[in-house]
């Protein structure tokens, strides 16, 4: 399946991608711009600024909606017209934090199987620095 990629500096419009499928509200809020997608490999980018705990740090839990975003929009690619991939168990490892610029998410499929899809995503700050390992299990099934 191929699917429509971008040079790095430019955002893909995941809408045009799935359909009636967007990123979604929150993804929406929190800044998340798709740079390349595909079922078995995409990166996307999230700024600190306007997602960070009270600290000053980047949130742990706007990490894994990072990736969480990126598994599923990538299942939901994978599952293709007519069905729709829904997360079904999440993991994250957080492991460092990041306090201004942009984070970058990069997932890769770990499994694409008939009704469930793995993927896991690395999250690293502007200077390469890893911050977070999360994983996502998805369930497809056929759209009602």
């Amino acid at each position: 399946m191929s699917t429509p990629e971008s040079a790095a500096s430019e955002p893909i419009d995941v809408m045009s991608v799935l359909g009636h499928r967007g990123v979604g509200e929150l993804a929406e809020k929190m800044g998340i711009e798709f740079l390349e997608l595909t079922p078995e490999h995409s990166v996307a980018t999230m700024p600190a600024e306007g997602n960070r705990q009270p600290y000053g740090i980047v949130h742990g839990g706007a990490y894994v909606v990072l990736a969480e975003s990126m598994g599923s929009i990538a299942a939901n690619l994978y599952a293709g017209p007519g069905r729709v991939a829904m997360g079904i168990e999440v993991n994250a490892s957080h492991s460092g934090s990041a306090r201004e610029g942009v984070v970058t998410g990069t997932c890769r499929a770990l499994k694409l199987g008939r009704t469930l899809t793995t993927h896991q995503i690395e999250i690293t700050d502007e200077a390469g620095r890893l911050l977070s390992t999360v994983r996502i299990t998805n369930f497809i099934r056929d759209e009602r």
